[in-house]
């Protein structure tokens, strides 16, 4: 077997079809220092940035591929393995061959960990001993090593869908869609339909959860499926009340977090987690208690009567749209680099003022220029000078990209957390 891609992903497949005495061939583009040690520690064959001409050579050594989430469409191998014949895998496919404990999954373009994040929490809650696996930190192949596991919870990407031979998880979500990823995917048909895919292990369409406030997730939902975000949903909010199947869940007044997405994802988590086994109370309990993720809608501080909010994992304008909504009349911090998706769309936001960061800073100022102050900033440093200069005192800094975060920096959690400590200076600066 051939597996592509040294990453986390990519090592963990490794590591374990090794283990149960797999002959593998480790192929990587552009190895680091982990990759490298990984293949030496575990003695496996290892061929190094091979050139597009040598891949029907290479498959001519292997009966199946495992390819890395994040090898873009383009790439070589997926012709080569269809002129071979060569099956192509996700790591959760080799997942499957060797656990069929219950697992349940998550996809979407914005709020995929957070839903995780509560539906885990729900089921732990209910008794249910699980792990969250997938685009996390832990994957699937990974995570099967945990005996005391009752199930998983899955995170499922577009990369991760998209190169799966047969995606299995029931019941399952799709919470969004927006462009994203064009980087990546062939283009934006080919990324709506590696998302769908998300669905291909349900038997039931109730275990198809939808969100049907989303005209391209409502176009995929079977009929059937268990729907959330709209009046007539079995999940939804009425009344100030989260219902499901025409109950309370919890009121809405007693959640932390209860922005118009957060109230999307709880109707998901819930709807999700019910399906999955947990109870309502388990449910209620995990929502209220709840108070947000690291770098997601984060409150960081108050100074001289401006709040500082930090949003760095929005790296598309669909998810800065969503922060918008939530904080009307911000100051935006905004900009990246773009992963080859169209800005524009940040125009149907309205901050007060702009400041235009990175890569993207010119695109960003000319999306926002005539509607509102647009300023333009070289680090962040600066960026949050300016914002704190534009909010003159009231309202809220908001660092919602819209971009990724590789120009400057190397994850969304580093320029977050940059963001953060430059807020703290700044604080130990002004006389509040």
């Amino acid at each position: 077997m051939l597996v592509l891609g040294l990453g986390v992903a990519g090592r963990a497949a490794l590591e374990a079809l090794t283990r149960r005495g797999v002959d593998v061939l480790a192929v990587d583009d552009a190895p680091g220092d982990e990759a490298r040690a990984c293949v030496a520690r575990l003695g496996v064959e290892f061929v190094e940035a091979p050139c597009p001409d040598s891949w029907a050579n290479l498959l001519e050594q292997v009966g199946e591929v495992v390819v890395a989430p994040g090898v873009p469409d383009r790439h070589p191998v997926f012709t080569a393995a269809l002129t071979a014949g060569v099956a192509v895998l996700d790591e959760s496919d080799l997942a499957s061959r060797w656990d069929d404990r219950p697992r349940c999954a998550v996809t979407g373009t914005n709020g995929k960990t957070t839903v995780v994040t509560l539906v885990a929490d729900m089921l732990e809650r209910s008794g249910r001993r699980v792990v969250p696996a997938g685009n996390t930190d832990t994957p699937l192949v990974a995570a099967i090593e945990d005996l005391e596991a009752d199930a998983f919870v899955v995170e499922a990407s577009s990369f991760r869908l998209g190169h799966a031979e047969r995606f299995r998880a029931a019941p399952a979500a799709w919470l969004n869609f927006a462009p994203d990823h064009l980087d990546v995917h062939a283009d934006l048909a080919a990324y709506e339909a590696a998302k769908a895919r998300v669905w291909e292990g349900i038997e039931s369409p109730a275990d198809a959860v939808a969100n049907l406030a989303d005209p391209v997730v409502a176009a995929h939902a079977p009929s059937g499926a268990t729907g959330f975000g709209v009046d007539e949903a079995a999940c939804r909010v009425e009344g100030g009340r989260l219902m499901l199947d025409g109950s309370e869940v919890v009121s809405v007044a007693d959640l932390p977090r209860a922005m118009p997405h957060d109230l999307l994802n709880a109707q998901a988590a819930c709807a999700l987690a019910v399906r999955a086994g947990a109870t309502r109370e388990a449910c209620a309990e995990s929502l209220t208690g709840f108070t947000g993720l690291a770098h997601r809608m984060a409150f960081v501080t108050e100074i001289a009567g401006v709040h500082y909010v930090n949003d760095s994992k929005a790296t598309t304008p669909h998810a800065t749209l969503a922060a918008l909504a939530g904080l009307p009349g911000v100051v935006l911090i905004a900009g990246g680099r773009n992963k080859g998706l169209d800005l524009g769309p940040l125009a149907e936001g309205h901050p007060r003022a702009v400041v235009a960061i990175g890569e993207a800073a010119a695109d960003v100022a000319a999306i926002y220029e005539g509607c509102c102050p647009v300023v333009t900033a070289g680090s962040m440093d600066e960026a949050i000078s300016l914002a704190h200069q534009s909010a003159a005192g009231t309202g809220t800094v908001l660092l919602s990209p819209g971009c990724s975060s590789f120009d400057w920096y190397n994850s969304y959690d580093e320029r977050g957390r940059d963001f953060e400590r430059l807020v703290g200076v700044l604080a130990g600066m002004v006389d509040q």
